[in-house]
């Protein structure tokens, strides 16, 4: 899980927040609301390579074994027309 601090506890003490952040992300709030969240480069890097487009994924060389991560299916999004 994450750690959460309002923006004033992050201002006073940024250095306590990197330290909270080598542990996990952290999430500031300005107002009681998440405002913004703070990762380590590392971490940051991480999730946004992590990102291939799908077409890149499809067109590499021995693409029928590649495993595409799909997103579980929550609900249902099918809808019975109105005729």
């Amino acid at each position: 899980m994450g750690t959460t601090i309002t923006s004033r506890e992050f201002n006073r003490d940024v250095s306590a927040a990197k330290r909270a952040a080598e542990k996990g992300p952290v999430t500031i709030t300005d107002h009681g609301r998440a405002s913004h969240v703070l990762l380590t480069a590392e971490e940051y890097d991480r999730i946004a390579n992590q990102g291939e487009r799908l077409g890149e994924r499809l067109q590499m060389e021995n693409a029928e074994n590649v495993d595409l991560l799909l997103p579980e299916r929550t609900g249902s999004s099918l809808r019975v027309p109105e005729l």
